[in-house]
């Protein structure tokens, strides 16, 4: 059953499937990054308005499920959460302090496409990629 969600003036149900890698899909998010990446988005979520339904860090790339009020656009909100968490990382984990300016940790693009009426066929694609990947993986190391 789908929830709605109010505002002031409007009824919405919006859920968007949001994909971005680092910045030369450098396997980058592994380690302590990988376990706190998701509080980072969390909080960052929070801060706006926008509801984190689904995520999950792969070690060359994130997915998340993202419920955004239509006060927001996705272009904007995805660029939100890039910039900030970009500043986040640096801060907490690459040992940058300050002059945050023309350091990058995301690549320039991204992948977004609507949830509709798949939204658990969604989320259960974001819980269980990293499984999926693996088992390509091997497809491949054992040459089929």
């Amino acid at each position: 059953m789908r929830e709605w969600q109010s505002q002031s003036h409007v009824k919405w149900y919006c859920k968007y499937h949001v994909a971005f890698v680092p910045k030369y899909r450098r396997r980058a998010i592994y380690g302590t990054l990988r376990r706190r990446v998701g509080g980072i988005f969390r909080e960052l979520c929070r801060q706006v308005g926008i509801e984190l339904v689904e995520g999950h860090a792969m070690p060359d790339h994130i997915h998340l499920c993202l419920s955004i009020p239509p006060k927001f656009s996705v272009a904007y909100t995805v660029g939100f959460l890039k910039g900030k968490s970009a500043v986040r990382i640096h801060r907490e984990f690459l040992g940058q302090k300050r002059n945050f300016t023309g350091l990058h940790f995301w690549a320039k693009g991204y992948c977004v496409s609507t949830v509709g009426l798949d939204e658990q066929v969604i989320r259960a694609y974001i819980r269980h990629q990293e499984a999926e990947e693996r088992r390509i993986e091997q497809l491949h190391i054992q040459g089929l």
